[in-house]
């Protein structure tokens, strides 16, 4: 049975990491954040390509259609996707849900080898029946394969809330 919550776990729990302020991300949150992804991603790249090859881009039977199709198909979301872990700790799906991805011994987001690394890792984890992926829901610090490849974990992102006033700000007299 897939567990679905979420869980807070200390510090020594997840092997040395600082990360023991943040909350790990189950494995429905990260499904409904992937969703997202993927529906962003057809739009992004669906229009584009029906521009450029028209209907029969989506009935051709062909692995790739052009340079176009391999440009925008391919390397433009692997470009993006790992920009946007190195940049801003998420992607759209995951900023959505207030979701980070963080490097396991920091509190930071991922380097940029950790993040090309998690990318093609996602190749690994899907590759038994998408095992890698179903193993978030049965590792105790919510990761899947991917995430153990490449030293990262996926957060709620517990930052505090600015309330709108600077009473706790000193201010200079």
């Amino acid at each position: 049975m897939l567990r679905t919550a979420s869980t807070a776990y200390a510090a020594t729990d997840i092997g040395g990491t600082i990360l023991n302020d943040y909350e790990f991300a189950g494995f429905w949150v990260r499904v409904f954040a992937t969703l997202i992804d993927v529906v962003i991603l057809i739009i992004v790249t669906g229009i584009p390509l029906y521009l450029i090859y028209g209907p029969e881009y989506w009935t051709d039977d062909s692995a790739y259609k052009g340079i176009w199709d391999f440009l925008i198909g391919t390397v433009f979301p692997i470009v993006v996707v790992v920009w946007m872990w190195k940049a801003y700790g998420a992607t759209p799906g995951k900023m959505a849900l207030n979701l980070k991805v963080k490097s396991k011994h920091a509190d930071e987001f991922p380097t940029l080898p950790q993040s090309i690394g998690r990318y093609f890792a996602y190749i690994l984890s899907a590759l038994p029946l998408a095992l890698g992926f179903f193993w978030v829901g049965f590792d105790k610090q919510k990761r899947g394969f991917h995430d153990m490849l490449a030293g990262t974990v996926v957060v709620k992102d517990a930052e505090p809330r600015s309330t709108g006033s600077n009473t706790d700000t000193p201010t200079k007299s």
